[in-house]
């Protein structure tokens, strides 16, 4: 499984990583939309866990993007505004039934990322 992360708070996305990494998974990741374009351009992705807002590209225009030139690419949103029922109408309207709050908790990442990859 290949995972990117992207959120703009460097600390949260290569913590999340280190710590994927360390569970036997490959994460890479972006600190924002472009970065994040860039990297599926190299690489192939299984999942993206995207937050919802980053600046210039957010996560939801940028799931549209990704989707639309990787169709096998899941995605799972995180978000740490707004309450969770207005994320989860967000979510479902871009296609992702998947969502986290922040902070994001290691064990209910990979108990996503398994449901995605089980989907």
């Amino acid at each position: 499984m290949r995972i990117l992360l992207i959120d703009d708070e460097v600390e949260l996305v290569s913590t999340l990583a280190e710590r994927l990494s360390f569970r036997g998974i490959e994460a890479d990741w972006a600190t924002s939309g472009r970065e994040a374009l860039e990297k599926v351009a190299e690489a192939s992705y299984d999942i993206a866990v995207v937050d919802i807002k980053m600046p210039r590209i957010g996560g939801i225009e940028l799931k549209r993007m990704m989707a639309e030139k990787y169709p096998h690419m899941k995605f799972i949103f995180m978000t740490g505004h707004g309450s969770e029922e207005d994320f989860r109408t967000g979510s479902e309207e871009a296609g992702a039934a998947y969502y986290l709050v922040k902070p994001v908790d290691i064990e209910e990442l990979m108990k996503k990322l398994n449901e995605v990859l089980k989907r």
